[in-house]
């Protein structure tokens, strides 16, 4: 089996993981951690000016933050699913979440992806967008998608 988790720190990526904890591993299977920087941030450019404001300090700290989520649900999927029986890599994207979640599904080949849900009101996904919901409607395999308990949201 190859599994594409996709995490982002959050208390939703942690009850996915516990979520992947019930899984039934055997030798061979592939476990992709990864973590997706979306760097879409509004541009206020002066027209007089043409002021473009240096990004590359977001852009660096957003990479070492999403290297260290990354980093961190592989060891805790290493710790119960055994590193010398799953093979388990990370990577670091850069672009719209949804769309980067779903390309590397395809090219990867993933036979399930895993994601954590916001658990979003029907107005805040109209206002934010769902990951979750895109990735379900454009994925090339099964999707598990992962609520948070209630209590915990």
């Amino acid at each position: 089996m190859k599994i594409l988790f996709a995490t982002d720190g959050g208390k939703q990526s942690d009850a996915a993981i516990e979520a992947i904890k019930n899984f039934s591993w055997s030798s061979g299977d592939e476990v992709m951690v990864i973590s997706v920087v979306d760097m879409a941030l509004p541009m206020a450019i002066d027209i007089y000016g043409g002021f473009l404001p240096d990004t590359s300090e977001i852009e660096r700290t957003a990479r070492e933050n999403a290297t260290k989520v990354a980093a961190d649900a592989a060891e805790k999927i290493k710790s119960f699913a055994g590193p010398d029986l799953v093979s388990i890599k990370t990577d670091i994207l850069f672009g719209s979440p949804d769309s980067r979640i779903v390309e590397t599904a395809e090219d990867w080949g993933a036979t399930l992806i895993v994601v954590g849900s916001h658990g979003y009101s029907r107005w805040e996904r109209l206002l934010l967008g769902s990951v979750s919901d895109s990735v379900v409607h454009h994925a090339p395999c099964s999707v598990l998608v992962v609520r948070t308990p209630t209590a915990d949201v």
